[in-house]
């Protein structure tokens, strides 16, 4: 019997390498799209990236690229995959306020490269694409699968085109295309410019005094925060039903920046008030006040649930960072503002 193959975009990101890690668990022969660049960026599928030699190599990496069409149609004429995540993207929400143009490239028009790929190759694999709470924006919560969109940044902006690109290729082109709209989901694999993970890399570099200070932005944002391995099972579920739909993905619970920095510091023993510093240049020009997922359709239809509280993820995080630290150093040098 022959192994599914699946293609992930953005596999050396947080989400992207869980999910291959799944995918590989259930025996899948998994591709991950990667950009040639002058240095590498695969520290977080390293432990899963198998000997070429192996006769179980299963995990495969081809150079392409979200803004290169023809790359594109290039690896999906050669691998022919079954089911198709895409994850890349400029995922940086306060980023996409200074880099508008290239987010909306990558981030949305991206996403009908790729399926416009799909389209002209003739090849018929499921397609999910990664949406994100920033669709609502500014929409009263909790969101759900019927809450208008009013996104507030260019990053949600170019994920709302995305979002409607996907269901416009599904009805027009009878695709198998879901949209999991994913509330905020976090783990040891995180990027450090992302506040969940600059509170954990602060507060662990702070316990060892390798620094004081960390500045940050709106400490009243409230998000819905799950765990990134327990969401990547909702991205496969999608596509193992029958038919395709979109979901919000989502923990149904809600905690303020204040609440991550009392359960993160409160862990390593520590008053985040001693050391914590409001800096303007971190608020967003158009702030996002509350989301909350109401995941009540994923329940039901893919029988699917968080697992991990939100306290378990926090204190897996700072764990996960101070083992780092205390174990090989302090990657970051001496500028206390960077941690911010």
């Amino acid at each position: 019997m022959s192994r599914k193959r699946a293609l992930i975009t953005g596999i050396t990101g947080q989400d992207g390498s869980y999910l291959a890690e799944l995918l590989l668990a259930k025996e899948y022969e998994v591709y991950g799209i990667v950009r040639r660049s002058s240095s590498f960026n695969t520290g977080r599928i390293d432990d899963i990236y198998q000997d070429p030699h192996d006769p179980d190599y299963r995990l495969r990496l081809v150079y392409g690229d979200l803004n290169d069409a023809s790359s594109l149609n290039r690896i999906l004429r050669t691998v022919k995959p079954d089911e198709i995540y895409n994850l890349g993207a400029q995922s940086h929400v306060r980023v996409s306020f200074d880099v508008p143009e290239y987010t909306a490239e990558v981030t949305g028009v991206g996403t009908v490269r790729l399926l416009e790929a799909i389209r002209e190759s003739g090849i018929t694999p499921k397609f999910y694409q990664a949406s994100s709470s920033e669709l609502f924006g500014s929409s009263p919560a909790p969101q759900s699968e019927t809450t208008p969109f009013h996104p507030r940044s260019p990053y949600g902006v170019a994920k709302l085109y995305s979002y409607w690109i996907t269901v416009n290729y599904r009805e027009s082109y009878d695709m198998f295309a879901c949209n999991g709209i994913l509330f905020n989901h976090e783990s040891p694999r995180r990027g450090e410019t992302f506040v969940s993970r600059k509170i954990t890399r602060a507060v662990s570099r702070i316990k060892l005094g390798l620094q004081d200070k960390l500045f940050l932005g709106n400490l009243d944002a409230k998000r819905d925060w799950g765990y990134a391995g327990d969401y990547v099972e909702a991205m496969w579920l999608m596509l193992q039903q029958e038919k395709p739909d979109d979901f919000v993905i989502a923990t149904g619970q809600c905690q303020t920046v204040r609440d991550f920095l009392d359960e993160a510091f409160g862990h390593l023993g520590l008053d985040w008030n001693k050391h914590v510093v409001i800096d303007p240049r971190y608020f967003r020009p158009a702030e996002v006040d509350e989301l909350r997922g109401d995941m009540t359709k994923a329940k039901k239809l893919l029988k699917w649930e968080p697992k991990v509280k939100f306290s378990e993820l926090v204190r897996m995080m700072v764990d996960a960072d101070f083992k780092d630290i205390s174990e090989n150093g302090d990657r970051r040098g001496d500028g206390e503002r960077h941690s911010a």
